[in-house]
């Protein structure tokens, strides 16, 4: 019986901890960011063309475009790659993880691969096959799920940078991980 009195007093000292700390988190309340101060002085930007460009370190509302990216083209290519190729089976399962460097379609030492050959001239046939694979608004994709087998390729393929994941969660993905199944390896056969 005694607990239950300790017990509140508890619970109300961390509400009236909670009460008086949370001011100081908001901004409103002049704490948990930085105080800004307007200038009594106009600056060069204030007082600037407004059609003009913002300065490269100047704050601004609109978000920078996303840069442009060429994906490799489909069909063949030079066969030049050098890729970082990590799959995972299953969730908690250890990952396979593989270095594939092909020089004209050909596997080079340090490639360690489980299939280089077949990987290599895989790129070859078809350079862009590693590239972005999210289906258009106009595309429909099955819903089926392929298994929880996901893989992660980076590097560069005919000097197109390549940074894509593969899952089998729907008919879109699957065929995308078959279609690239001889870069992703032995594990990533599913």
């Amino acid at each position: 019986m005694t607990d239950r009195p300790r017990s509140m007093r508890k619970t109300a000292l961390a509400l009236l901890l909670a009460a008086t700390l949370l001011p100081a988190c908001s901004p409103e309340q002049g704490g948990g960011g930085p105080s800004v101060e307007p200038s009594a002085t106009p600056t060069a930007s204030a007082t600037a063309d407004p059609t003009a460009s913002p300065s490269a370190d100047a704050e601004t509302t609109v978000p920078a475009p996303a840069p442009e990216t060429s994906p490799a083209p489909s069909g063949p290519g030079q066969g030049n790659a050098e890729l970082s190729i990590i799959v995972t089976a299953a969730e908690g399962e250890p990952e396979a993880s593989y270095t594939l460097v092909c020089v004209d379609g050909v596997p080079a030492a340090e490639s360690v691969h489980p299939g280089a050959d077949a990987a290599c001239s895989a790129l070859k046939e078809n350079a862009g096959m590693l590239g972005p694979h999210t289906p258009g608004t106009a595309q429909a994709c099955t819903q089926q799920w392929g298994g929880p087998q996901e893989a992660t390729v980076t590097g560069v393929v005919d000097g197109v940078p390549v940074d894509t994941a593969f899952s089998r969660t729907n008919g879109c993905e699957i065929s995308a991980w078959d279609a690239a199944r001889d870069v992703l390896g032995v594990a990533g056969g599913a």
